[in-house]
């Protein structure tokens, strides 16, 4: 295989090893006595829920409703699966998330709620507070989008402006939950996982204001002054780690990144490759992880250090970019061009970037692939790297170079991966 087809082959493994259909069966709940009802939001909801109907007993009565992006849509029988708005919320996933709030409302003690949650939810489960209007919502999310803010400080936010997010879908049922999860996030923890909407939140409205204010997120007067009332008088809190409602509540990770990565890694030891896992839990500015790399690269090159080529460097993860630009790009081809400019060129280097879901950021692509004549072949073209990076406009770049990496939706979603060849 060439370069290209080896980096190519290796996300298929990585994205492989977190397919729905094969992990879901493996951890179905029996049947209650009553119904169950199946509640989801993410990128990986519709998979997941063909996996439910498909492993399902057929006497056992099962309904729901899962809210996915748009485009993710794919077809079921007995759950229904609703489009909402991604990375941003829409009308369309408010509206969902209020039915879908109603029905779990519904459920007695013999029933059963099954949750199937996935990176992406928290857009998706996306009817605000009372108080605040969906397009003040879009507003504040927009700008966590672009401020260079973790995850886990942009779900503290997002919980606590959603009625479903934050354990609050637990909170308003009264039959068991149990919960099954694919991981996008780096530490696993179910509570940052869409957002956590059967799981406690340890974070306050006094954490929210303080996020607010060290990303310098512009927000209305009037939401403000709700946001500090909700915080000083306790108003639609959250529900906290100990409350006795998450007694009967079940949250179980069934697929993380590691267990890509290590798919990946197999991929490449059965080819003759030296596979090294940096790590799953990879953060940071983009750029700033991509000098980390090189310097790494480098080494196994040119002193065989701490593994003799033919080796991949592997990790995955969720890195940040701080957009000052005005292009289209993700943090993966953000990585990337900078890795480029970085190596300048290095000898038998190649590299590939790319979300699992099939989706750099906002882009079409999930990522691209880098190769030692990357900067040779731009300066053919007359592109200038440097001020493509500048500009935040990587997606741009790579597409001109023809070097994208179009998947489509996976329907699934265990953070970015990354591989780095040194042959």
């Amino acid at each position: 295989m060439n370069p290209r087809e080896l980096l190519r082959g290796s996300f298929q493994a990585a994205i492989d090893a977190a397919n729905p259909l094969q992990i879901v069966p493996l951890h179905l709940p029996d049947p209650p006595k009553g119904s169950t009802w199946v509640a989801g939001a993410g990128k990986a909801a519709a998979a997941m829920a063909q996996a439910v109907e498909a492993h399902w007993p057929a006497h056992a009565p099962l309904h729901g409703m899962v809210i996915t992006p748009h485009g993710h849509r794919l077809p079921t029988r007995r759950i229904t699966v609703i489009e909402g708005g991604h990375p941003l919320p829409d009308a369309q996933g408010e509206q969902a998330t209020r039915t879908l709030l109603e029905a779990v409302r519904r459920l007695g003690p013999d029933d059963l709620l099954l949750g199937l949650f996935s990176g992406g939810g928290s857009s998706l489960l996306s009817a605000p507070i009372v108080g605040l209007t969906l397009d003040a919502y879009q507003a504040i999310t927009r700008q966590l989008l672009l401020c260079g803010a973790p995850i886990q400080a942009i779900n503290t936010v997002r919980k606590h402006l959603s009625i479903a997010l934050g354990g609050k879908l637990a909170a308003a049922c009264r039959a068991p939950v149990h919960s099954l999860i694919i991981s996008d996030v780096t530490d696993n923890d179910p509570t940052h996982i869409a957002s956590g909407p059967c799981a406690p939140d340890p974070t306050r409205f006094q954490d929210v204001l303080a996020l607010l204010e060290r990303y310098a997120i512009s927000v209305p007067p009037p939401v403000m002054q709700l946001l500090h009332t909700h915080s000083q008088q306790g108003i639609e809190e959250t529900p906290k780690p100990g409350d006795p409602l998450f007694r009967n509540v079940k949250n179980r990770v069934i697929a993380t990144a590691h267990q890509s990565l290590a798919a990946a890694a197999r991929f490449f030891q059965a080819r003759g490759i030296t596979p090294l896992i940096l790590g799953d839990t990879v953060t940071g500015e983009a750029r700033e992880v991509a000098q980390v790399y090189t310097a790494i690269a480098r080494e196994v090159r040119h002193y065989g250090n701490p593994a003799q080529a033919p080796a991949v460097l592997i990790s995955g993860g969720e890195t940040t970019v701080t957009v000052k630009g005005s292009g289209r790009g993700g943090r993966n081809t953000e990585f990337l061009l900078a890795l480029a400019l970085a190596l300048s060129g290095l000898e038998n280097v190649y590299a590939l970037a790319c979300d699992t879901d099939g989706i750099d950021g906002t882009e079409t692509s999930a990522g691209a692939i880098l190769t030692p004549d990357t900067l040779d072949r731009a300066t053919q073209l007359g592109l200038d790297p440097a001020a493509s990076l500048d500009d935040n406009d990587t997606a741009t770049f790579f597409e001109q170079l023809n070097d994208l990496v179009i998947t489509g939706p996976t329907h699934t979603n265990v953070n970015d991966y990354r591989a780095i060849l040194v042959l």
